[in-house]
């Protein structure tokens, strides 16, 4: 009878607050690619029809295969590169070059540069395409605005003033983008067309965010955030809806949209996993354990799957007046790519 009267408090409980027995996610570290190569790193950009993985490397982009994990190309002169932008109707991409304030374009069969737009801003940091107009957008850290480039022409079709240092942006692909503000802890809504900001909304208690994601459907947007907490926000209104606990020294998210799963890469060697419980319920499934110096992600929407880079670390050189608190040294060949999957 006891075991009987527990088992029915049991399924009360479970029927009333599912959530308190949401499952794992079960994600783990699958795959390690070994891949060596010179320079830092920064965005990675996923193709999913290919199978390429494109990664930032301080002055290339390295290409790899993401079934192989072999390097099947390389595109040279990006002095600086931040980020990556694909138009595969175009057969193009985009890499934002932050050292010498240009945007290379290559060809995505050759994976071969096709020109070069000069003057686009101080330090263009995030890169993406906006589906709605047609433009790629720079988000430029050191001169505090965005430059809409003419994905088509290559063509500078004009500059919006943020404000502030942005950082990771999104796109609604129905006419609106979404960019974190770094220094001011703020998160902007744009128009694209226009070229003009629509709102300011402040993130506290969020503060210094990075990454950004959003769900599309439920139109929820995922702010991760220096201070260890991802802010969810309604994408309608800039209200902070809740924000939910990370791990240390984010710098990326994405969304899965078919396992309503939010991801944060956090630099100290976690990948928080939040799960979208309703459009108002948010509550963190799992802390996936990768490696130090993981804080950038792509993730693969067919697969369900999330890359990640790291290397190994020595200490870091001595403090000079330009450098005060000089990274850690990379060293040599260590370079890696980490699948995370079930």
């Amino acid at each position: 009878m006891k075991r009987l009267l527990l088992l029915g408090s049991l399924l009360a409980v479970l029927l009333v607050c599912p959530e308190v027995f949401a499952a794992d996610p079960g994600l783990h570290i699958i795959q390690t690619y070994k891949v060596g190569g010179d320079g830092g790193w920064d965005y990675l950009k996923l193709d999913p029809e290919t199978h390429r993985l494109f990664i930032s490397r301080s002055t290339h982009v390295m290409v790899i295969d993401t079934e192989s994990g072999k390097t099947v190309g390389d595109i040279p002169d990006t002095l600086g590169v931040h980020g990556i932008a694909l138009v595969p109707d175009l057969g193009r991409g985009f890499t934002s070059n932050g050292r010498e304030g240009t945007v290379s374009i290559f060809d995505l069969k050759t994976l071969k540069p096709t020109s070069k737009i000069q003057a686009v801003g101080e330090n263009p940091d995030a890169i993406m395409f906006d589906p709605a107009t047609k433009r790629i957008f720079t988000f430029n850290g050191k001169s505090h605005d965005s430059t809409a480039i003419d994905a088509a022409s290559g063509n500078i079709v004009g500059k919006i003033v943020l404000g502030g240092k942005p950082e990771f942006a999104v796109s609604d692909g129905e006419g609106q983008i979404f960019v974190n503000i770094e220094d001011k802890s703020e998160l902007l809504a744009l128009d694209p067309k226009d070229l003009k900001v629509k709102s300011r909304w402040p993130l506290a208690p969020c503060e210094s965010p990075s990454g950004l994601a959003l769900d599309k459907k439920n139109r929820r947007l995922f702010a991760g955030c220096d201070n260890k907490m991802m802010a969810v926000v309604n994408a309608d209104t800039g209200k902070v809806i809740t924000t939910v606990p990370i791990a240390d020294g984010v710098d990326a998210d994405d969304f899965d949209s078919d396992n309503q799963f939010a991801f944060a890469s956090c630099g100290e060697g976690v990948l928080t996993v939040v799960k979208e419980d309703s459009s108002d319920k948010f509550s963190v499934a799992q802390n996936v354990k990768t490696e130090r110096g993981a804080r950038t992600m792509a993730l693969d929407p067919e697969t369900h799957r999330i890359f990640l880079v790291t290397a190994k670390f020595g200490p870091p050189p001595a403090a000079t007046t330009e450098q005060p608190h000089p990274r850690p040294a990379i060293l040599p060949d260590t370079f890696e790519v980490l699948v995370v999957g079930k």
